[in-house]
């Protein structure tokens, strides 16, 4: 499959700050953004809601094929709770296959008329969209990570421990990197960035070098 050249992937782990990127890349070039992790979040939530186990594949699967665009308009997907379900259904091929073509249908069809799409997540440069013009792969180590969602926690108000949210975080990387199906790792052709001694502002800078470099869209 060819996808259409003015396409950004964004891709990397937890709390590495490639939603914020992504973001900020869209809304610099008039581009729709996609975060593709609300998706699974969405879909995470939707199983539990049925009684079953996140890591249910029949009920999974269901939720996924159910899945509208008002699910991801849900105020309970950037908690804990749905990042935890998430990282159990997304290791299920048949909700990986199910919610392929809805991020497929956004890059080829972005909405609005826009002239193109930054899509985030963990698979867009290697699944999704593996002809994206540009593949970005977001990283930071897990230390850096886990007290970035601990200090996101509790700027929300929101009890948490370090030692607990360092544990959930390991466990999901783990997860996301051995799983049979899309693991969490950058393709080939990404240009990789480490945001762990980088800010937001010094992240996007890079990041439009990078542009600057490649100029991907002529």
């Amino acid at each position: 499959m060819t996808e259409p050249a003015r396409v950004i992937a964004v891709d990397g782990p937890a709390a590495a700050g490639k939603g914020t990127l992504a973001r900020r890349l869209a809304a610099h070039l008039g581009f729709a953004y996609l975060d593709t992790g609300l998706l699974y979040r969405a879909v995470g939530m939707r199983t539990i809601e049925t009684g079953a186990e996140a890591g249910d594949a029949e009920a999974a699967e269901q939720a996924a094929r159910a899945l509208t665009p008002d699910d991801l308009g849900r105020t309970d997907l950037r908690g804990d709770e749905a990042a935890g379900t998430a990282s159990q259904v997304a290791a299920i091929p048949g909700v990986r296959a199910a919610l392929l073509d809805f991020q497929r249908a956004f890059a080829n069809g972005p909405p609005d008329g826009a002239p193109g799409a930054v899509l985030d997540g963990r698979d867009i440069g290697t699944v999704v969209c593996p002809e994206a013009a540009l593949k970005l792969f977001v990283t930071a180590s897990v230390e850096v990570r886990a007290a970035r969602r601990l200090n996101e926690l509790r700027q929300r108000g929101l009890e948490a421990i370090h030692s607990r949210v360092l544990r959930d975080m390991k466990g999901r990387d783990a997860r996301d990197s051995n799983r049979a199906v899309a693991p969490l790792e950058p393709v080939e052709d990404a240009v990789v960035i480490d945001t762990s001694n980088l800010d937001a502002e010094a992240v996007f800078a890079k990041a439009l070098e990078i542009l600057q470099a490649r100029n991907p869209f002529g």
